[in-house]
């Protein structure tokens, strides 16, 4: 009688040292899921690119925030010219086409027109600016670190920048036809009276424009 007893007590105790390891296991559970809810909220708060704005307001794209072929700023030494774009295809006078806007304020007679795959450049003295860019030939321009190129779609750029492609409309371009067209404005404060201009076609971005009223 003694023994079953014993046996009895012994059954007893380790049916509750189970139960206790089986409380252990669900809390330690819980915990781990509780940690994974905590981590994914904290992924989910990544800021985006682009910055909150008013409805109907175009986003905001500041030069100094771009790097052409990941290297040049949009004003840059013409001495650095060849070493990011190579040789010119053609060089004009920019007396010759007569613009109505320039970029540098102080010109002289000898500025001229840089012409590379489709792009225009334009020279003062030692500097050069990107007065139109185009994605061709691998170009490609890295705004705040990311890849911006040929492959870069429309639905790529609203990520980066919403209210603008919310604004999106159909401008002609010269040889282009008519294309897709969104605007960026050139500062925060609305100094500028001028604007970027990013064309797509195909669906894919075609090319970077700076335009400034006559």
């Amino acid at each position: 009688m003694r023994y079953f007893f014993i046996v009895f007590v012994i059954v007893l105790l380790q049916a509750c040292n189970k139960k206790k390891d089986e409380k252990l296991i669900v809390s330690s559970q819980t915990e781990i899921k509780g940690d994974n809810r905590n981590t994914d909220s904290t992924a989910n708060n990544t800021k985006p690119i682009s910055e909150k704005l008013k409805d109907g307001q175009d986003d905001v794209m500041l030069a100094e925030d771009i790097r052409f072929n990941g290297k040049t700023e949009r004003i840059f030494d013409l001495k650095d010219f060849e070493k990011v774009f190579g040789k010119p295809d053609s060089i004009r006078l920019m007396a010759d086409e007569e613009p109505c806007a320039y970029i540098f304020e102080e010109g002289t007679m000898e500025d001229k027109y840089l012409y590379k795959n489709g792009s225009c450049f334009e020279n003062s003295r030692d500097k050069v600016g990107v007065n139109e860019f185009m994605f061709l030939n691998g170009n490609y321009i890295l705004y705040k670190g990311k890849k911006i190129d040929a492959k870069t779609t429309l639905d790529d750029i609203r990520k980066i920048f919403p209210n603008s492609v919310r604004n999106i409309e159909k401008l002609e371009r010269p040889g282009e036809g008519v294309l897709p067209v969104i605007r960026l404005r050139e500062d925060k404060e609305g100094i500028s009276d001028g604007h970027i201009n990013i064309y797509f076609k195909n669906n894919l971005i075609h090319s970077i424009w700076w335009w400034f009223p006559c």
